[in-house]
């Protein structure tokens, strides 16, 4: 038999795996996008992957393609909060109750972007039981380099004084060195400038997906406490300062001396 599009995609499959728990109709709508979050999650990951290993491979031009295609699947990720909004409060309250202890903060793929960006939180693994396979999955990103900490080493190979103390160092701790560093990319080497610049848009991309998270929850259950026990926006609103490369976001005011 000839493959065809739906065996390929696998769509038999697929399409089997809404099932909802209540008979009411906004259910579908809340499943979907959530799972098609997770897929998104995954596609960023494999990219990140392949950035990391694009960079060691001394491969700019190809490691901004990548950047920009994250980017943009960043931007798909915030209109899908536009989708969600379509329901109402109480259209969400209809099966709300049936998700008991089931929390988007239990998103074991979203702690693996995190952990790949640098927001390493040895807390988190704890959360997960020590045999399951989410667990060992969380526990290879928190052991692997970070984005940020593969960039240092292209730096590092093309010759700029990058130490292995500034690889290993916590990302919130200021170098004076290493902002030397940068500030002299950005003044001598447009290339490698720019993909800084792009890592602060991976920043920003963030950010407002998470802002534009926050809001959706506040606007459909207000500051009630979240499903599976969590501080819903309480919680969610601590996480909007949250920077991944805080050292390009520090250099800035030195562009004006």
């Amino acid at each position: 038999m000839s493959l065809t599009y739906s065996n390929y995609l696998r769509l038999n499959k697929l399409l089997h795996i809404q099932d909802c728990l209540s008979p009411d109709h906004d259910e579908m709508l809340f499943i979907i996008i959530h799972q098609t979050y997770e897929l998104w999650f995954k596609e960023i990951l494999h990219e990140l992957d392949y950035l990391k290993k694009q960079l060691l491979k001394n491969d700019l031009p190809r490691s901004l393609h990548t950047v920009k295609r994250i980017l943009t699947i960043l931007k798909v990720l915030v209109h899908q909060t536009d989708i969600l909004e379509t329901m109402t409060p109480l259209e969400f309250m209809t099966f709300r109750d049936r998700l008991e202890t089931a929390s988007g903060f239990q998103s074991f793929q979203f702690r693996e972007l995190e952990f790949a960006l640098g927001q390493k939180n040895e807390q988190i693994l704890k959360r997960f039981d020590e045999l399951d396979e989410e667990k060992l999955k969380l526990q290879k990103r928190f052991d692997e380099k970070s984005l940020w900490q593969v960039f240092l080493q292209y730096l590092k190979m093309n010759d700029y004084a990058i130490t292995q103390e500034m690889i290993d160092a916590d990302v919130n701790v200021e170098s004076e060195e290493l902002k030397a560093i940068l500030i002299d990319i950005y003044s001598n080497n447009f290339m490698t400038a720019q993909f800084c610049e792009l890592l602060l848009d991976l920043d920003e991309g963030f950010q407002e997906w998470r802002y534009r998270h926050v809001k959706m929850v506040e606007r459909t259950i207000g500051t009630k406490q979240g499903t599976g026990g969590s501080d819903g926006v309480k919680y969610l609103m601590k996480t909007l300062s949250i920077k991944f490369f805080p050292v390009l976001w520090s250099i800035r005011k030195e562009f004006s001396k």
